[in-house]
């Protein structure tokens, strides 16, 4: 091990430069650091290294040159790099591929080609996130930055699509922590608080274009947007408190902050940015299904406004099971959305 903590992206760079380039300087090739990793979005610590770990390379060559590639990395590949082993394969080492074939099982299909609407409701924000994080060593090939430019965000009409659905998620049980809590179920309400805040702080990042990484990293890529220190503040208050009101209250904080945000955003008219009751109960919520409605009705193409309000793949099912086969996720897409 080495003696002090090396970020994965920094390490896997020096790796590049002065391992795998030279090794492969006569074959016509793209490199990177992205896909699976929490190096890839620069959440890694040291704590990371006790499994899957070192310098890794993704190498995207044409499918011809792929054997006579990996035979060149093979043969000049250390032990170890940087004080840590070096090893080979898809998870921890260095990949040989090409990028259709890579790109299609990570994703469910290939970015280079036209995108559709499936391909974007299908694909986990994790897996977006991992593709269009990380970092580009070299493109000789022209397909990395390519492929990342064209997924750098949804397209206008999905993004105001996955918006509203986010804020359905919120409608569907943003009185729940009150009824709850006043029925008596402390416990209850808080668990349900919890949930509300890891969907405003996901809606927070989509509103940011930000692809909410999977729960581990949630917290941490909120945090690091700039301009959320109060929305985050209220949530932990939130989360924190110990009667049903008091959350209620720092939840309203919260929520009324992010409707600010949506606001601000401009993709729909401004619409009131304060709780109000929920109908004629003692309940105090920002009745996040108009945020949803109106993002709906801006939506230009058909297809898109008719698609049922379950949103993407992230936001219908929320299995790792799922979420973490293209294949399964492209099922249940088109189960789901009818498309």
């Amino acid at each position: 091990m080495m003696s002090s903590f090396v970020p994965g992206l920094q390490l896997s760079h020096a790796f590049y430069t002065q391992v795998v380039r030279p090794a492969v300087a006569d074959v016509p090739h793209s490199a990177a650091l992205i896909g699976p990793g929490s190096e890839v979005l620069a959440f890694d610590t040291e704590r990371s290294t006790d499994h899957d770990w070192g310098p890794r390379v993704l190498l995207f060559v044409a499918p011809g040159a792929i054997a006579q590639a990996r035979a060149a990395v093979t043969a000049n590949l250390p032990d170890t790099f940087g004080g840590y082993p070096v090893i080979s394969g898809e998870v921890g080492g260095t990949t040989v591929t090409d990028a259709a074939t890579w790109f299609t099982r990570r994703l469910g299909f290939d970015p280079l080609e036209s995108i559709t609407p499936l391909d974007w409701l299908a694909a986990p924000w994790q897996r977006l996130a991992e593709v269009t994080c990380g970092e580009v060593f070299h493109d000789g090939l022209g397909v990395l930055e390519a492929a990342r430019a064209a997924l750098r965000w949804y397209p206008p009409d999905l993004e105001r699509y996955v918006l509203a659905c986010q804020w359905r998620r919120l409608a569907q049980s943003e009185a729940f922590p009150g009824r709850s809590g006043e029925a008596g179920d402390d416990l209850g309400s808080a668990v349900l608080t919890a949930a509300l805040a890891g969907d405003l702080m996901r809606l927070v990042l989509l509103m940011r274009r930000r692809y909410p990484p999977y729960a581990k990293w949630v917290g941490s890529a909120f945090a690091r947007l700039s301009g959320t220190a109060e929305v985050g503040e209220a949530l932990s208050h939130a989360v924190a408190a110990a009667d049903w009101r008091t959350r209620e209250h720092h939840l309203g904080r919260a929520c009324e902050r992010v409707a600010g945000l949506h606001n601000r955003l401009g993709l729909t008219e401004p619409l009131e940015a304060t709780t109000r009751g929920f109908h004629d109960r003692p309940f105090q919520v920002i009745g996040a299904q108009r945020f949803a409605d109106a993002l709906t009705s801006t939506i230009a193409d058909p297809l898109i406004r008719a698609l049922p309000q379950a949103g993407s793949a992230d936001q219908f099912g929320g299995s790792a099971d799922l979420l973490t086969d293209p294949g399964h996720c492209r099922a249940a897409a088109r189960a789901v959305l009818g498309l």
